[in-house]
């Protein structure tokens, strides 16, 4: 009760003198003007000098009768006041005698048990803004980060021109601080006692020094700055002296700092130097088809790199200076991309790269001078070395819009080209048939020819007149480029969207159907157009289009991809059917044209030959599911297995490659997929496989690195494998066929490996390709669903073998049908998920 008491009355005395300890602790008073200390300390002492009058006015030593009520009300039925009550009335009574006693009894043996309560030490109720928490943080504060010592300061604030004694004479106080982008901590000068110490430049270093002025003196000769005369004290008053001064500077170089007098110290200081930040582009650009360019660079710095910049101009020297460049240009400023940093992580040493689209730049295809410039965070600025080259930009194929797009070049090269490039398009649109078949392009020449008379026959062109024309050539040249291409895209996605919510909300059949058939119409209309611009610009086969990760997709695949969302939603399984819708509008979204080298692309030696090996090892792959089928079949297994068996036989699942093709459009096996039902079929299946395997390594382009070599033994090893399973498949052996057909899949997928970094070596060594490389790809060639470059994951390459390394195909089949079901079960795993493992409990 005691303590309740003092905590109740006297928390206010506490709180103002932690607040006023932590401010001198924290040298306030040394920044704030004379009269607001003195205006704070008579407030202090005044608060203080209330705050102990009212504690001790209502403090009074608890009673030993007001401690036992307290601690009869912290037991149940008050048993001391039941103790030291007496019977009122019945006293002859024997038997309201014999009840009391009884009574009494219990009230005794109740209050042997009491405990003293605990005290109450709460005073949230006085203190509703929790001052004392505050007082006491910036106390904790004031111990860790001031100093005790400078309480005792409090005296010279009453008698100024007095020395302050503290702890018996005069003291300092040191800080070093190095600059904050170096991230690196403080340093408390009175810690350290080597006699060398190595600072950051730009180091900020803080001395305070307690006394007189004569007592202590600071020399020094890292901050380079000329040191002040000593004042002078002949005849002066001590009271006239200084008692806290504080000295700041910035160490820039080596040098020495010495503190002369009592308890004074001396240090010998050498300056970190900052060095520049340096940058490296890093790799040629790439280059994609829509003109988007991608310049990987490498910086690092001796602390971090703050910022970057890529600045390009017009390498003048190397510009052809015909046509409409053969004027003086206008003065047009450099290009300037910002540098991408980090987001997270460490910016001292990191790499990165530029990804920007420069195709509606006046500098767009022509030869500029590109320089990386990087900033550290003292300002230093560090530079690459200057790259030539030719700004990547939209490459257009159709000869109508590379014309008005080179005239949207001429106008913005100089406005003295406006009367030149009005005769061209004069020329370009008087007779227009079998030049423009675009009837809204036609239209829209016209319209911008006019417009540029206009402006010409007021004189000359305005820069606001310019632009605009500029703009609206660009518009023209895209819609004769892509031929609609990009209104044929964004009808199949509003066809897409309204079918999605259709099956959200529950919408009839017929009108499910209808949404259906237009989607379809939609899809047809965009890949049409898509395949007239690869024909016109020659960058795939007929009848297929090219993906963004640079994978073929057919027409049928597209076709069996709605024909399934059609199925499920027949079926009532609107949920599946919503997610394949989704992927399908992925798909088609990614679906983009992309520029080969040279020409070449995946038609090359090489693309075909990588597309070969791919098509046999899918064919491998599916002759070893028949097999394992017949395996199961023997064991009376076949369930799911027997499904599983007859996709195997097609080689694919529901949506990839389709059997039968090839990198060199016919049926690479030469027979027919029904074919092959009997252990002889098997084996006949399996010789074609073996021969169009010799026939493959035969087309082998010639390939001189090691990786070439390592292409042929794979293949030779995968060929004696072949062999085996056929021998193995006409004895009726099929556990050791799966064994064989294992290692051939196996010995495959190395080949392929091997032959893609090859083709990649072989790639980067030819000369003639400076910035011109479009995509990265991993060494085979590929990517993965999602553009990324595979370098040997891609299933069919580094996939392991279907049997186990005990060799119980069948058990270890078993074991993956269970986890499949296992985790298709756990529905807290993302849908994607999910829907991937449906798709394989429906094949498996």
């Amino acid at each position: 009760m005691a303590a309740e008491r003092i905590t109740r009355g006297f928390w206010p005395v506490w709180t103002i003198l932690f607040t006023v300890i932590a401010a001198l602790a924290l040298g306030l008073h040394d920044t704030l003007p004379v009269e607001a200390v003195w205006i704070g300390g008579v407030l202090a002492l005044g608060g203080l000098g209330w705050a102990l009058v009212r504690g001790i006015r209502d403090f009074h030593w608890p009673t030993r009768a007001e401690a036992l009520e307290r601690l009869d009300l912290a037991m149940p039925g008050r048993p001391i006041a039941a103790l030291q009550d007496s019977l009122a009335l019945g006293h002859e009574d024997k038997g309201s005698t014999a009840v009391w006693r009884a009574h009494v009894a219990r009230m005794a043996e109740r209050a042997v048990g009491a405990r003293p309560p605990v005290p109450d030490l709460r005073v949230s109720r006085r203190d509703r803004f929790a001052l004392r928490y505050a007082a006491l943080t910036a106390f904790i504060i004031a111990l860790l980060f001031g100093s005790l010592w400078r309480v005792a300061e409090v005296p010279a604030l009453a008698r100024p021109g007095k020395a302050v004694d503290v702890a018996g004479g005069p003291s300092w106080e040191g800080w070093a601080e190095p600059p904050p982008y170096t991230g690196l901590p403080s340093l408390y000068l009175n810690t350290i006692t080597d006699e060398t110490i190595h600072l950051p430049e730009g180091t900020r270093i803080t001395l305070r020094l307690y006394g007189a002025a004569a007592d202590l003196a600071v020399e020094e000769t890292v901050s380079g700055r000329v040191p002040e005369p000593a004042p002078d004290d002949a005849g002066a008053e001590p009271a006239a002296l200084d008692t806290v001064r504080a000295v700041e500077f910035e160490a820039v170089a080596n040098g020495r700092l010495t503190i002369s007098g009592e308890g004074g110290r001396a240090w010998n200081v050498t300056i970190l130097p900052d060095e520049p930040p340096m940058v490296e582009i890093a790799g040629r650009i790439m280059k994609e088809a829509d003109g988007r360019m991608t310049q990987p660079f490498i910086a690092n710095d001796d602390y971090a790199v703050t910022s970057g910049r890529a600045v390009i101009e017009l390498d003048f020297d190397a510009i052809d200076r015909r046509y409409g460049l053969s004027a003086e240009p206008e003065a047009r400023d450099v290009l300037i991309f910002d540098l991408p940093m980090p987001i997270s992580g460490d910016r001292k040493e990191f790499s990165e790269a530029l990804v920007e689209d420069a195709s509606k730049h006046p500098f767009a295809n022509l030869p500029v001078k590109m320089t990386f410039e990087v900033t550290d965070g003292r300002n230093q600025t560090g530079r690459s070395a200057t790259e030539t080259l030719l700004l990547p930009g939209r490459t257009f194929f159709d000869p109508v819009a590379a014309s008005l797009i080179e005239l949207r070049r001429d106008l913005l090269w100089t406005r003295d080209n406006g009367r030149r490039t009005s005769q061209v398009l004069h020329a370009l649109t008087h007779k227009p048939e079998g030049l423009l078949r675009n009837e809204r392009a036609f239209l829209m020449i016209r319209v911008a020819m006019r417009r540029l008379d206009g402006a010409l026959g007021q004189g000359r062109l305005s820069v606001e007149m310019r632009d605009e024309l500029a703009e609206a050539l660009w518009n023209i040249a895209e819609l004769i480029e892509d031929g609609g291409l990009a209104d044929a895209l964004e009808r199949m996605r509003q066809a897409q969207e309204r079918l999605s919510e259709a099956i959200r909300r529950g919408a009839s059949p017929d009108e499910i159907q209808q949404l259906m058939d237009e989607l379809r119409q939609a899809t047809d209309d965009y890949i049409r157009k898509l395949a007239e611009n690869m024909e016109r610009q020659g960058t795939d086969e007929p009848g297929q289009q090219q993906a963004e990760n640079n994978q073929s997709i057919t027409g049928d695949q597209i076709q069996q991809m709605m024909d399934e969302i059609q199925r499920l939603m027949e079926e009532g399984r609107m949920a599946e059917a919503q997610e394949l819708l989704e992927q399908f509008q992925r798909m088609m979204e990614n679906l983009r044209v992309t520029e080969g080298q040279n020409g070449e692309g995946q038609q090359g030696p090489g693309g075909k030959a990588m597309e070969g090996l791919r098509q046999t090892l899918r064919d491998q792959q599916g002759l070893s599911d028949e097999a394992f089928r017949r395996l199961q079949e023997q064991f009376g297994q076949q369930g799911e297995g027997q499904q599983q068996g007859q996709e195997g036989q097609q080689g694919q699942n529901q949506f990839g490659q389709q059997d039968g093709e090839s990198g060199e459009g016919d049926d690479p096996n030469g027979m027919a997929r029904g074919d092959g039902m009997g252990r002889d079929g098997l084996a006949e299946r399996q010789q074609a496989l073996r021969e169009m395997l010799r026939r493959q390594e035969e087309g082998l382009p010639g390939l001189p690195s090691e990786d070439g070599g390592a292409t042929q033994r794979s293949l030779d090893r995968a060929g004696r494998s072949m062999d085996g399973a056929e021998q193995a498949l006409r004895d009726g052996n099929l556990a050791e066929a799966l064994e064989r057909q294992a290692e051939a899949i196996e010995s495959l997928r190395e080949g392929l490996r091997s032959l893609g970094e090859a083709l990649a070596q072989n790639q980067s060594q030819q000369p003639g390709q400076q910035g011109e490389t479009f995509g990265a790809t991993g060494p085979d060639g590929t990517r993965d669903p999602l553009g990324r470059p595979t370098y040997g994951v891609n299933p069919e390459i580094t996939g392991r073998g279907y049997i186990g390394e005990d060799g119980d195909v069948y058990g270890r089949a078993r074991d993956l049908l269970d986890e499949i079901r296992r985790r298709s079960g756990e529905q807290s795993r993302p849908s994607d998920e999910l829907d991937y493992l449906k798709r394989l409990m429906d094949r498996f």
